[in-house]
């Protein structure tokens, strides 16, 4: 509760209270009021009531102001947030003493159906009060439908959809939030429609149809649709973190991929987000409250196991099997490798180099414009390495779009957009990345990579931080200019030599679980 010194009211403030903590920890010890949980906020809220109004009852303009506050507390956090009748049995008690204690002119001012739910709960009667906050709830909920198609669907998600009974043989998928048809969700997803024909496959996609084998349900990402099949699903198969309005039930079983061995700090490892708009310490606690959703986590390798475990505060079941995404790495053919590149437009008889850098949080200008430029010298990559490589550039969604490639289409190809990244790792024969994690993946491969590190003083100290030292770690030297990356690639039988032992090392602490069963793995194993 706060006070301001405003006139004519300082003469009475003869104290303050307030909690205070000294570590910011919004996860396990919030610093303030306003970042607990709305049970507590709750709480703390009534409590420091009761603790407060004694010393003004009998100050009339002090008191209103407490009273008003109150009221604005109730309307503005309690009923808004809290939603769970068994929250409001807990609390009674002390809603009971409080609102003994308002003032019949704060009273009189509100409007006929809070006046209802304040008289229960000064009667002691919590049945009653429970059923008037359900249908205060539901006419609040009503009047927010009524404003926007997005809300009328959450409502219809909320007050329907949650109500029926779960389908058992529903799996829901998400790729990229529903950018695609791609990476371990796909790889299982293809798994269980060759071994269970038996269920019903739903795909979310970003209101683009997708190309998908076996003719699944797609639904576009929160349509009405998108509510019916997440709400109703057994199974959820997602890669990314899901929206925090969307409810888990309790009998939904959600499996989460995730999308990489972690390189760059993840979730609550993260000193601070850079990225525009983003609170960092919301950024965290909205993580954790993901990751608790989680009913299994899929791990590559044992380094990325105990990263998720601390990253995400993850507590349920790791399915240590290595990426389904990368089973393809270990079963395809040549013939496979010819396919995907007359797929991509990719000459047949070129050696293909694959650049793949990272997102860079700080590339921003400011929030949804984002600034990027290519580190590449082309010109001088076509005059030195075109008789024998094409490049193939997959660059993030956030940046892709300013790549300029005019003139040099027969050279290099913007595949940004392509589904499945694993196909392009297949029909290349050297890797170039920096801080992305695709390095992991790609050695599966046994095939060179190359770090094209260029500002490692920036990212490694000012941007995210690593987890650990790609100057000692990784099995390539680091190349910090064109040059280099050229000089490196033309030399690059030499310096596979060079690097083998070490390859050898990175590969059996990154690559030793994979072995293209991963999918099966997690379907015949596990989850279902």
């Amino acid at each position: 509760m706060r006070f301001f010194a405003n006139e004519p009211y300082t003469q009475y403030t003869r104290d303050s209270r307030y909690f205070r903590r000294k570590r910011v920890d919004l996860i396990n010890n919030p610093n303030i009021l306003e970042e607990a949980d709305y049970y507590q906020r709750s709480i703390d809220y009534l409590n420091m009531y009761l603790s407060v109004e004694p010393e003004y009852s009998e100050t009339p303009n002090v008191k209103y102001i407490i009273d008003t506050d109150l009221m604005n507390f109730y309307r503005k956090t309690f009923l808004l947030f809290m939603r769970d009748p068994e929250e409001y049995e807990e609390v009674f008690d002390l809603l009971n003493q409080v609102f003994n204690k308002l003032s019949s002119k704060v009273y009189r001012k509100q409007n006929p159906f809070v006046k209802r739910e304040i008289r229960a709960i000064q009667k002691g009667d919590a049945e009653k009060f429970k059923n008037l906050i359900r249908l205060h709830h539901i006419l609040s909920d009503v009047k927010r439908g009524a404003t926007s198609r997005t809300n009328l669907r959450k409502l219809i998600y909320n007050r329907v959809f949650l109500k029926q009974s779960v389908k058992r043989d529903h799996v829901v998928f998400e790729s990229f939030m529903g950018k695609g048809y791609s990476c371990n969700p796909k790889s299982i997803y293809e798994y269980m429609l060759e071994n269970r024909p038996n269920y019903k496959f739903i795909w979310i996609n970003n209101g683009k149809q997708l190309d998908i084998p076996g003719n699944p349900k797609q639904v576009k990402r929160y349509s009405l649709g998108y509510y019916y099949y997440m709400a109703r699903a057994k199974y959820w198969v997602f890669n990314t973190r899901l929206p925090k309005h969307v409810k888990k039930r309790d009998e939904t079983v959600y499996l989460q991929t995730w999308h990489g061995t972690p390189l760059k700090r993840l979730g609550v490892d993260i000193e601070a987000v850079q990225m525009p708009g983003t609170d960092t310490g919301r950024y965290k606690k909205n993580f954790t409250f993901e990751s608790s959703r989680w009913d299994y986590l899929i791990s590559p390798n044992q380094y990325s196991s105990d990263i998720f475990r601390r990253a995400f505060n993850f507590d349920n079941k790791m399915l240590e099997y290595g990426y389904p995404r990368n089973d393809i790495l270990h079963q395809a053919n040549q013939g496979d490798i010819d396919r995907i590149k007359k797929k991509a437009g990719i000459p047949v008889d070129k050696k293909v180099i694959l650049y793949a850098p990272t997102w860079r949080d700080n590339q921003f200008i400011e929030k949804g414009k984002y600034s990027f430029e290519l580190p590449l010298d082309l010109d001088r990559m076509r005059e030195e390495l075109s008789d024998e490589y094409v490049l193939v550039l997959r660059l993030h969604y956030l940046v892709a779009s300013q790549l300029e490639l005019t003139g040099y289409e027969d050279f290099a190809y913007d595949l940004s957009t392509y589904d499945d990244i694993a196909e392009l790792y297949l029909i290349s024969d050297i890797l170039v990345t920096d801080y992305s994690s695709v390095f992991f993946d790609y050695a599966n491969l046994n095939r060179p990579i190359l770090f094209y590190t260029y500002d490692l003083d920036d990212y490694k100290g000012k941007i995210r931080g690593l987890y650990f030292d790609i100057e000692t770690e990784v099995p390539s030297p680091l190349l910090m200019t064109s040059d280099e990356l050229i000089n490196a690639i033309k030399n690059i039988d030499e310096l596979n030599e060079n690097y083998k032992e070490k390859y050898k090392e990175f590969y059996n602490r990154f690559c030793s679980w994979e072995n293209g069963k991963a999918a099966e793995k997690c379907c015949e194993n596990s989850v279902w």
